[in-house]
């Protein structure tokens, strides 16, 4: 782990939807000053969100993503090679 975290992610599917999943990991990175806030967590709302405490020292994420748009690209751009 890096000396100094700004923040932790989560996206795709299971970042974006699994408020569980992103507990679980948080409570394992807590020894990074990580506090995640339960309600904001549990919360099932579309769009970028910050879903740490208010104490947190590291920020906690939840950033969508366009999953079939990206592999799109990624095919597009094997074609075109």
């Amino acid at each position: 782990v890096l000396p100094k975290t700004d923040a932790i992610i989560f996206t795709g599917g299971i970042g974006e939807n699994d408020s569980l999943v992103r507990q679980k990991v948080c409570e394992r990175l807590a020894h990074l000053g990580i506090e995640l806030d339960f309600e904001l967590n549990k919360q099932r709302i579309s769009g970028e969100r910050m879903i740490n405490h208010a104490n947190s020292k590291v920020k906690v994420l939840v950033i969508p993503t366009d999953e079939e748009l990206e592999i799109a690209r990624i095919t597009e751009e094997l074609i075109s090679n």
